[in-house]
């Protein structure tokens, strides 16, 4: 019966922090505070990133063909589609797309206002996505002022989806043109557009009558099964002329990303919000523990008059930062998942849960709970039993 009351744990963590519930009850809130807070800044920026690509990961090709110039998404330039021509005589090459690209203002059929749209110009009989059933939609786009509107796209377009699956006609004007939806598809909105458009290079032409019928944006490249993506762009940009950039797909999305990254504030700015969040829960998680020990210097110095060693009364400290870490995770990540569903279905940015985000953020919590740990077992090891008492 000794030996089991002996081997028995007392657990003096728990114990220590659950005596008043009023200071755990406002430790876990600011530790659930800063989680929300790195959650949703490090969220919006992922999100941004990955929302930047949107018909960038759709894309049906191994290779893609830009301009110098181009900038990103929202500032694309032309270049010859000659050029595009000359890649075919790769051995390796299959098939190209031309693509035209580029912002024009569309009428939203029921209020009548103007909002800027991405509009996408390409051969119907080309292959554009890798949605298996694009190709019969993209036939309706044969005939002049067809489109295909994306019903992904913002409600501040209209209510094109729902008139259209309710069969009813959908007219309205793309850059003072008259044009008719003849199908849906499902891009998403991106940072840079809040919807798309599909139709042919024949109508794109139509609506910017500007563009150089010998003009394009993006060149998509096809292919052989098992070729090397990155040697073929290599042997590419050494045989085309400088007035062309050939990159991987892969290249593309990060060429992008790193737009925005880069060339922007926004990603610093949702970074250094998730830091602030790190900050405060480092200042509350610090008060909370240096209060705790403090509170309980005569209980702390007993057990090392006892002949605890101070190694084991740091650990004390320790476990106490390892279940407020734990505590307070939970609710924020729930508070995460609910407040993602919310921008999803208010934005439809894609912003969602991920387990390496999940993992970065517990991570944050658990040096930020460790670090005021270490901070406030100062107090303890400065303690002396002979002055306390």
């Amino acid at each position: 019966m000794l030996g089991l009351w002996q081997k028995r744990r007392i657990p003096l963590s728990w114990l220590l922090l659950s005596r008043q519930h009023l200071r755990l009850f406002v430790a876990l809130a600011g530790i659930s505070f800063a989680g929300i807070l790195m959650f949703m800044q490090l969220g919006f920026r992922d999100g941004l990133f990955d929302a930047s690509v949107t018909v960038h990961r759709l894309f049906d090709a191994d290779l893609v063909l830009i301009s110098p110039r181009s900038m990103s998404s929202i500032s694309m330039s032309g270049f010859p589609r000659r050029r595009l021509i000359q890649a075919m005589a790769h051995k390796d090459v299959v098939g190209i797309s031309p693509v035209n690209w580029n912002f024009l203002l569309w009428r939203n059929p029921e209020t009548l206002s103007t909002r800027s749209i991405l509009a996408l110009g390409f051969e119907p009989g080309d292959p554009l996505l890798k949605d298996s059933e694009f190709s019969s939609k993209a036939q309706a786009l044969t005939n002049r002022g067809r489109v295909l509107f994306d019903e992904l796209s913002r409600n501040e377009f209209g209510p094109v989806p729902k008139w259209f699956k309710k069969g009813r006609i959908v007219e309205t004007e793309v850059a003072g043109k008259r044009v008719r939806v003849v199908g849906l598809v499902r891009l998403g909105p991106s940072f840079g557009a809040d919807g798309n458009l599909l139709t042919s290079r024949e109508t794109f032409l139509d609506l910017m009558p500007s563009t150089p019928p010998g003009s394009i944006e993006i060149g998509l490249v096809r292919l052989a099964p098992g070729t090397d993506s990155q040697k073929v762009a290599e042997s590419l940009s050494s045989s085309l002329p400088r007035d062309v950039k050939v990159l991987t797909q892969k290249a593309f999305i990060e060429f992008e990303k790193n737009y925005w990254k880069t060339s922007t504030s926004i990603g610093f700015i949702f970074t250094l919000g998730a830091a602030m969040g790190f900050v405060v829960g480092c200042v509350i998680v610090y008060q909370i523990l240096y209060s705790d020990v403090s509170d309980h210097l005569p209980e702390y110095a007993t057990l090392m008059a006892m002949g605890y060693q101070i190694k084991t009364l740091l650990g004390v400290v320790a476990r106490e930062a390892i279940l407020l870490a734990v505590m307070g995770y939970v609710p924020a990540y729930a508070a995460g998942q609910a407040l993602y569903a919310l921008v999803r279905a208010s934005t439809k940015l894609p912003v969602a849960m991920d387990s390496h985000r999940a993992i970065l953020v517990f991570g944050l919590i658990l040096m930020m709970c460790m670090g005021s740990a270490l901070l406030a077992m100062r107090r303890l090891v400065d303690a002396d039993p002979a002055e306390i008492f």
